[in-house]
This record gives C-alpha cells, sequence and structure tokens, in this order.
C-alpha cells in the first residue's frame, strides 16, 4: 500500500519504503502465499476413515469411543478439505445402512402385541440418538458437501430414509406397528389404561419418516368410523336423550384430547368430522323425535344448550332443530289458545310460555335469529287461530292489571308487564278486536276512578301508539281530554254555584263525554228523586250557557254514590251505583216491597233491576234481606232493608255488577266491531278504485289485503264489492263481468 499527502508549501512527501536513507516511515510489510498446497499425510485418508468407522460402530454399540470428539471431528474437516468429501458420505452411508439392516432381526422373536411396540419404540429413539451423535462428529461434511448438493440428503434425513426403507418397509413390522398403535387406541377408548407416552412417540416417528398419512391415519379413520358406527346405534337406542347428548359430547371432547396428545394435529379435523358423523347426523331424527318435547317441558336448560352445539355442528342439524323447535311451540301455543276452558288464564299462559321460549332461545340457542324468527312465526300462527278471542282475552288481563296494578306491583313492575303484553299484542291480526274491548274497559277504569295509576295508563296508551299509529289511539286520547276538561269544568261549576248561591245537601260531580270518542252506552230513563233531577237541569243550564249547540244526555247506568245509612250497630256509608242508590233509597219510604213495586217506582229495566237487586241482597254485603232466600231474583220475590246489618268498615263498597261485562255486551261489542270492519273494507275499496279508475276483481282483492289491517276473507269482500256496486260507487264492466269502473 500507498500513502501520499502533501505539505503546506505544496510539495510532496516521499512515498513510504522509498529507499531513501535518512527516512523515518515505517516499512512496509508484504504478505505471500504459499509456494505450494499442504498435502495429507501418506495414508492419512485410510486411517482417518478407521478411525471414523471404529467411532460410528462404537456408537451404533453404545460403547466407548476411544477417540476425542475434537480428533474426530478434526479428521472430517480434513478430509472435507481435500475433497473427499463424496468417498466419506458414501462410507458413512454404507456403515449405517448394515446398521439399520442387522436392526431388522431384533423384531422376528417377539408375539406380544405391547412388548414389539416398546421395542420398536426404543430402536427408533436408539437410531435418533445415534444419528444425533453421528451428525456431531460428521458437521463439517453435513455443512458443506451436503449443502452444495441439493440431490443429497442431510445426515438426519439419511438416518430417516435408512430406518424408513429396511425397518418400517418390511411388511411384517409395518403392519404389527399400525395394528398394535389401533389397538392401543381402541383399548384407551375403551377406559383402559395405556401408555400414552408410547403412542405419542411411535405415531410422531411415523410422522417423521412420512408415513403417518398413508400408513396409519387411512386406517385409523376407518376404525374410528366402524366403531361408533356400532356404537352409536346402540347408544341411540338405550340411551335417553340427555344421556346419550353427554355421551356424545364426551365422545367429542376425548377424540380432541387424543388429538392434542399423541395424534397429528392434521388429523383433528378428520377425527372430529368422522365421530359428529356417525353420532350426530346419523341420529339427528331420532334425538329430536325421542327428547326435544320433554327437555322443552321440563325446561332442562343445560341440556338443550348441549343439543343445540351438538346439532349445530352437523349440516342438517340447525334447520330439523328449528322444525321441531317451530312445531313445539305451535302445539303448545294452539293448546293454550284453543282450550276454551281455560280462557280465564290464557294471557297469563302465553307469557309465561312466551318468557320461557324467549329464555330457550337466547340461553340455549345462542339468541340464533333464525329461531328466533321461527319462534315469532309460531306465536302469531298459533295466536290466531281462534279468530278475536285473544284480543278480547288480552284487552281484559290488561284492564285487570291496570285495576290492580299497584296492589300486586310497582311502577316499574307493571310497566315490565305492559312491556310483555305488548310482545304478545304484536303477534294479534285483528287489532281493531283489541281496541275495542280496551277502550270500553278503559272508559270504565276512568268513569268509576278504579285506574292503579294513571301514569301507567298513558305508558300503555303510549306504547299502542308507537305499535299501531296514532289513527289506532286517536280517541282513547280522546277519553283522556274528556276527563281532564271534566275536572276542569267541575271546578269551574261549584264556583259558579257559591256565586249564584244554590247550595244543596247532595254533592254532584258530572263527566263530559264526546260521543265519538266513548263506547256507545244505551240510554235508560228511570225514576230519579227529584233532588238529582233539580241537580240536573242546573248542571244543564250551566253547561249549554256556555256551549250552545250541543245536546246533554245524561247517562244513568254511569253513575255512582255514596249513600249514608243508619243501621241498628251504626252507620255506614255505602258506595253504590246509581240503579243501587235508586233501589236504596226507595226503602226510605217503607221497610219492605216486592220485585214489582220497586221496578214500577225506579224504573229500571227488568234485567238491569234483577242484577242490582242480586248485588244488593246475594253478594258478600247484604243490606237486604230477600223472601225466600236464593241467589236468584224472581218475579214477587220480597225484599226488606236489613236493619241487623253489620261490616268491619265504615264505607263499603257494594259489587258494580251492572259495571261488569254481560254477554250482551260482549256480543255488541264484537259486532262494532265487525260493522266497522265493513265500513272500512267500504272505504277501502272505494279508495282504490278511485285512484285506479279500472281494476280486475284479482287486482283489487290483492291491494285489499295489503292495505287492510285486520284478517278478512274472499267472500267478505265479494259481499262489499256488491253491496258498492248496488250503491252506484262502482260498476261491472259490460263485456267482462271480472272488471270493475269507479263511478264518479
Amino acid at each position: 500500500m500507498e500513502s501520499h499527502s502533501e505539505h503546506k508549501n505544496g510539495m510532496k512527501k516521499p512515498p513510504l519504503g522509498s529507499g531513501l536513507k535518512g527516512s523515518a516511515g515505517p516499512k512496509k510489510l508484504t504478505i505471500k502465499n504459499f509456494k505450494a498446497k499442504p498435502r495429507l499425510p501418506q495414508d492419512y485418508e485410510k486411517i482417518a476413515w478407521q478411525k471414523l468407522e471404529e467411532a460410528v460402530s462404537a456408537i451404533h454399540r453404545s460403547s466407548f469411543i476411544r477417540y476425542s470428539l475434537e480428533e474426530l471431528y478434526k479428521a472430517v474437516e480434513n478430509l472435507c478439505s481435500h475433497k473427499i468429501s463424496q468417498t466419506l458420505y458414501d462410507q458413512l452411508k454404507v456403515v449405517c445402512e448394515k446398521h439399520v439392516q442387522r436392526q431388522l432381526d431384533l423384531f422376528s422373536e417377539d408375539s406380544d402385541s405391547e412388548a414389539f411396540l416398546v421395542k420398536l419404540d426404543k430402536q427408533w429413539r436408539d437410531h435418533c440418538q445415534q444419528m444425533v451423535m453421528i451428525r456431531c462428529i460428521f458437521l463439517v461434511l453435513d455443512r458443506t458437501y451436503v449443502l452444495q448438493n441439493s440431490m443429497i440428503p442431510s445426515l438426519w434425513d439419511l438416518g430417516l430414509e435408512l430406518f424408513r426403507m429396511h425397518v418400517m418397509s418390511n411388511g411384517s413390522v409395518k403392519d404389527r406397528c399400525v395394528n398394535g398403535l389401533l389397538d392401543l387406541i381402541k383399548r384407551e377408548r375403551n377406559r383402559d389404561a395405556v401408555d400414552r407416552s408410547l403412542l405419542r412417540s411411535l405415531i410422531s416417528m411415523l410422522s417423521d419418516l412420512q408415513m403417518y398419512h398413508r400408513t396409519f391415519e387411512d386406517k385409523f379413520l376407518d376404525e374410528t368410523r366402524k366403531m361408533y358406527a356400532a356404537e352409536g346405534r346402540d347408544r341411540v337406542q338405550e340411551f335417553d336423550v340427555p344421556e346419550y347428548l353427554h355421551y356424545v359430547d364426551r365422545r367429542l371432547r376425548e377424540e380432541k384430547e387424543r388429538c392434542i396428545t399423541y395424534l397429528d394435529q392434521g388429523t383433528q379435523k378428520s377425527l372430529i368430522s368422522c365421530v359428529e358423523r356417525e353420532l350426530i347426523s346419523e341420529h339427528v331424527a331420532t334425538i329430536l323425535q325421542k327428547g326435544l318435547h320433554s327437555l322443552l317441558e321440563q325446561n332442562r336448560l343445560d341440556e338443550l344448550k348441549l343439543m343445540y352445539s351438538l346439532l349445530m355442528r352437523v349440516k342438517l342439524g340447525p334447520d330439523s332443530l328449528c322444525t321441531q323447535f317451530n312445531k313445539y311451540a305451535k302445539t303448545i301455543g294452539s293448546n293454550i289458545v284453543c282450550n276454551s276452558e281455560k280462557d280465564s288464564t290464557m294471557v297469563q299462559d302465553l307469557l309465561d310460555f312466551k318468557d320461557k321460549m324467549d329464555t330457550i332461545t337466547k340461553s340455549c340457542f345462542a339468541q340464533n335469529q333464525k329461531f328466533v324468527d321461527s319462534l315469532r312465526e309460531a306465536f302469531e300462527t298459533f295466536i290466531n287461530k281462534r279468530q278475536n278471542k285473544p284480543a278480547e282475552l288480552i284487552a281484559k288481563y290488561v284492564d285487570l292489571r291496570m285495576r290492580a296494578g299497584n296492589k300486586e306491583a310497582s311502577e316499574v313492575e307493571l310497566d315490565k308487564i305492559l312491556d310483555k303484553i305488548m310482545v304478545v299484542f304484536r303477534f294479534i291480526h285483528g287489532k281493531d278486536v283489541f281496541e275495542a274491548f280496551y277502550k270500553k274497559d278503559l272508559a270504565k277504569r276512568l268513569l268509576v276512578g278504579k285506574s292503579a295509576s294513571v301514569d301507567a295508563e298513558k305508558s300503555m296508551l303510549s306504547k299502542l301508539k308507537q305499535e299501531c299509529g296514532a289513527h289506532f289511539t286517536g280517541k282513547l286520547e280522546g277519553m283522556f281530554k274528556d276527563m281532564e276538561h271534566s275536572r276542569e269544568l267541575m271546578v269551574q261549576y261549584k264556583q259558579h254555584l257559591i256565586t249564584q248561591n244554590q247550595t244543596s245537601n247532595i254533592e254532584m260531580g258530572v263527566n263530559i263525554l264526546t260521543m265519538g270518542y266513548w263506547p256507545t252506552y244505551n240510554p235508560m230513563d228511570v225514576h230519579l228523586p227529584a233532588e238529582m233531577v233539580k241537580l240536573q237541569e242546573q248542571f244543564r243550564k250551566f253547561y249549554l250557557g256556555r256551549h250552545s249547540g250541543r245536546k246533554l244526555t245524561f247517562q244513568p247506568t254511569l253513575g255512582f254514590c255514596v249513600l249514608k245509612s243508619k243501621f241498628k250497630l251504626g252507620s255506614k256509608e255505602l258506595q253504590v251505583s246509581l240503579l243501587q242508590c235508586l233501589v236504596l233509597l226507595l226503602f226510605n219510604e217503607g221497610d219492605s216491597f216486592i220485585y214489582e213495586q220497586i221496578q214500577k217506582a225506579t224504573g229500571i229495566t227488568n234485567e238491569e233491576l234483577r242484577r242490582t237487586l242480586q248485588s244488593l241482597a246475594c253478594g258478600k254485603a247484604r243490606v237486604l234481606t230477600k223472601i225466600p232466600k236464593g241467589k236468584e231474583i224472581n218475579d214477587g220475590d220480597t225484599f226488606t232493608f236489613n236493619n241487623d246489618f253489620k261490616h268491619k268498615l265504615v264505607r263499603i263498597k257494594i259489587n258494580q255488577i251492572q259495571m261488569k261485562e254481560t254477554v250482551e255486551e260482549n256480543t255488541s261489542t264484537t259486532e262494532r266491531v265487525f260493522q266497522d270492519r265493513q265500513y272500512q273494507i267500504d272505504a277501502a275499496i272505494v279508495r282504490i278504485m278511485k285512484m285506479r279508475k279500472s281494476l280486475s276483481h284479482t287486482l283489487l282483492v290483492s291491494e285489499l289485503f295489503e292495505q287492510l289491517k285486520f284478517p278478512v276473507k274472499p267472500p267478505d269482500m265479494k259481499k262489499r264489492i256488491e253491496s258498492l256496486i248496488e250503491r252506484e260507487y262502482m260498476e261491472r264492466d259490460k263485456d267482462n263481468t271480472n272488471l270493475y269502473h269507479y263511478m264518479a
């Protein structure tokens, strides 16, 4: 190397080693190659190989090696550096191959399967250890010659190839090995204790030798299939369904653990699939038919969850389970809805059944949307099997809850109950039936002040509005507005009486009901006392003075009173209906009257009077005595004031039988719903025809089905079409009787 630099004055320094005398620079060091390549001593290759061969033989015999590993390693390195690698590799292969061939003779003596496997495992482990030690000595050969020749296997791969070729390719050894392994696995499946480490080691050997899949796995899976096919057929008949489900679950867990413990991981998918096919897929129908109904009936959530998880593993399992789940829901639901003897508990039974099925869907079926939709379809189907009745009973159930809500539940609990009712309400097709009965019951609650909670009433109204729209709750909201206006009006009326100095011993309250909002009540002309008539006229004059052009009609059947009555044991306050009040006031004029006298004096209709007298003389609080005794009221019966009446309370509420629903009221409500439906059908037909001008019968019926919110039959539609044709709203085409034209 030469280095050049310049002085500041621009003169160059002489190069190093230039030979100039007096130079103070360092001397240049020159390194030269050997003149001749070093050669191995004579016979070195032969001597070295003898040492190496002796060492390899000692390793095979598991005996002492005379030479140090460093000396042997150096000999291999020297041979490789002098291009003798191929010869060395070939010589080593021959020595190892002869040793492996000799191992085959060791397996001919043993007849016991497990002893054979133990010996084979020992030979395999020894072979692996020997190859590791041999590779340590011949490491240079493995890292130079083998790496440079891709077609030549490494020393480790050479050891595997020799063992596979000379030991495991032998038919007898291979078959005994595979059959022995299968026998051990079979014993383990039968709960016998086996050496898992032996299984793991030999299966790992087959995998290392690349013999696992073609030699062992196919046969193992075939044996597994046969075993579980036979076992499944026996167990599904022998066990009940819960026991069989737990058996299948246990088998699946065992096989999964088996894959983790000693089988090749690639086998897991095929193995689990095989078990699922033989223990689940083949028996889906039997499992469902034999056990699903009882599991659902007994509400066995753990077993249902297990059934779901198992059936979800196989192709047809989810659909089959969903179908049977739907069938069960329809069967039980139909029994609840169609059993007229249990109408009194129908709604509560439906709510309980819905809660139960929702819990099962959520807890056991993972809220699977397919099952949720199936359950919804089932409820919608069976709840409408019995036309109108479920809607009526749901309305009555709401009435019951609204009357007793705060007594049986808190506001929060009542709201939760209403939410559950709304869930069932959504399934009803004839929501107008519910509206009619709900409106009738709401009117009673508002008029007699029996609603447990105004907030709960308005909450229910809000839920109905959200579900069905403002048109559905318009009249119901109007009823609440009437009650609020009435309260305000009564405050004004009392102020008016004070101003006019019109005082009375009787305090009267009036509710003004808008006719279109409230149910229709049949008027009844009764004979009111003069003071009551006077009070009515005073209020009529006050009201009509403020609202001209209106008609005011009093409804005595909706009124109620508080009477102060004197008995031998003290005074009581009787909370009664207006009709009951008229009957009791009659006894101020005498102690005893016959039925006909009472009817003539009060003017109450025959049917109403019988119910009224029944409540006064045959109920729990008997302020009248009936002769002859009995629950039925007949012509000629005599009624006497019961002066000996006693009760622990001062204010006593006497049952208002006239406010309870009668068969006639029920029929009347149903008929009103039917009539309203006729009007809605007529309006829908006219609306469609007015827009379309001309339409075929088929298309008209199709559009009606889409627009109408209640169930209707084609014959009913046809009758309404005929009626509109007669009233000249529409006409038939002269040439085509199935074509209609709108008549403006």
